[in-house]
């Protein structure tokens, strides 16, 4: 979905966009994650590894997120959220509390897992802590590794949120250097040959991973960019 859209197209369309959830409870992980419960009809939801909600973050801007974890029978659901910056979205999100009320659409987007493979590893950084967080009980089936980049301020985050299985790497632009990177310890062997991988975060950092993969291992890659420095509403 667009980021933004006219003011115009909004008055337009503003029934179907109006408030349809409630914010039950919002914490801080660090100071740059915050975690808010939601509660809302989410009956008919589809709720799959990968796809994203957009959060209605003002009368024209909206902004994408995924869904943490869920439950359809309370209507409750949760989402991990990355407070960085002075962007519209980081903005009206830091300000939420409990009670306030806004507008949050059915999950939709691209599937990063497939529940066949007994090896899957996941790659991203603070925007993809929710996608870790929906991914961990199924992968707890089978071997799995998590691959975090993340600011010195969250490297204790994954912890907190009861991630396991995973390696930090301080955010140093290491993904984006394709000698480095060609150079992990993973895939010095063929042990992960033929895993799933899925790559999510900052653009650079999942092209430049992707584009070594491709040429070390003959498993799956599943990529999405989250964000991308100087992109609005990416």
């Amino acid at each position: 979905m667009i980021s933004s859209i006219p003011k115009w197209v909004s008055n337009l369309f503003g029934n179907t966009m109006r408030p349809n959830v409630k914010v039950l409870e919002t914490s801080y992980i660090s100071p740059q994650i915050k975690r808010i419960r939601f509660q809302g009809d989410i009956s008919k939801w589809s709720f799959q590894i990968g796809y994203a909600s957009v959060v209605r973050v003002s009368e024209t801007e909206f902004r994408n997120y995924t869904i943490a974890n869920h439950n359809k029978e309370k209507g409750v659901f949760e989402i991990i959220f990355h407070i960085h910056g002075n962007g519209i979205g980081s903005k009206y999100i830091d300000t939420l509390q409990t009670n306030d009320e806004l507008f949050i659409s059915p999950p939709r987007g691209k599937k990063l897992y497939h529940p066949n493979v007994k090896q899957q590893f996941f790659f991203g950084d603070e925007t993809s802590l929710g996608v870790a967080i929906a991914l961990l009980p199924l992968l707890k089936k089978v071997q799995f590794q998590f691959y975090f980049e993340l600011d010195e301020t969250n490297k204790n985050v994954p912890r907190l949120l009861g991630l396991e299985n995973y390696t930090l790497f301080p955010k140093t632009n290491l993904f984006r250097n394709e000698k480095w990177a060609s150079n992990l310890p993973l895939l010095q062997t063929e042990e992960w040959n033929n895993a799933d991988f899925a790559l999510v975060g900052n653009v650079k950092s999942v092209q430049t991973f992707r584009k070594v993969l491709k040429n070390k291992i003959q498993g799956n890659i599943n990529s999405q960019g989250y964000w991308l420095e100087g992109k609005r509403g990416l």
